[in-house]
Order: structure tokens, then C-alpha cells, then sequence
């Protein structure tokens, strides 16, 4: 196994492919986490805890549709999950390259 820090910067940072195609915030990080696990030192960790993360973003945003007729609650839940999911995968590719370990906040922990 090596040790490739901009590799696992790269994956915290890949979350935020959707931001400028669309798609791919869980679809960059699992073939990164799938092909690169066995050979980084450490990528199998920080994959899972971000498709765990994703996968919650996902589950969150599922339960913010039916919020939204409750006084509009979905659409604040929205706006918060949209801040959380921009800015930890930010703050934490910066803790990854300080040699800190990250953590993502309201994570189920479906991949352990």
C-alpha cells in the first residue's frame, strides 16, 4: 500500500461533482473508493465515510419532500443539507491534507 494524501483529498473534494455536472457526488467517490481501497493507505477508510455520508444526504433529501408541505420545513432542510453537503466535504479534504482525521456530521454508518 502507498501513501497518497491528494488521492484521498481528491475523493473528499469529488462530492462536489455535482455542483458542476449534475451528477456524481456518490457515483466519483465509490469507483474511487472500489478501485483505490486495496492500494492507498487509508482509502478504504475515508471512502466509506463518505458514501456513508452521501448515502445519508441522499435519505435526508428523501425526507425533506414530504416536509415541504409542513410549512415549508422541507425547503429549510433543503437549504441545509445544501450548505453541509458543500461545505464538509471541503473542510474535510483540508483536514485530510493536514494529516487530521475528517468527520461528517448526521452520517448513518451503512458501510462499516
Amino acid at each position: 500500500m502507498r501513501e497518497d494524501k491528494q488521492l484521498l483529498v481528491l475523493a473528499h473534494l469529488s462530492q462536489l461533482a455535482t455542483l458542476a455536472l449534475g451528477f456524481g457526488s456518490l457515483l466519483i467517490p465509490l469507483v474511487l473508493w472500489i478501485t483505490q481501497k486495496e492500494k492507498v493507505l487509508g482509502m478504504d477508510n475515508e471512502g466509506k465515510k463518505i458514501l456513508n455520508f452521501q448515502i445519508s444526504l441522499v435519505i435526508y433529501c428523501i425526507i425533506c419532500v414530504p416536509l415541504i408541505l409542513f410549512f415549508g420545513l422541507g425547503l429549510l432542510g433543503f437549504l441545509v443539507l445544501g450548505i453541509i453537503s458543500v461545505l464538509y466535504p471541503i473542510i474535510n479534504a483540508i483536514k485530510v491534507s493536514n494529516g487530521e482525521t475528517p468527520t461528517y456530521p448526521l452520517s448513518f454508518n451503512f458501510i462499516s
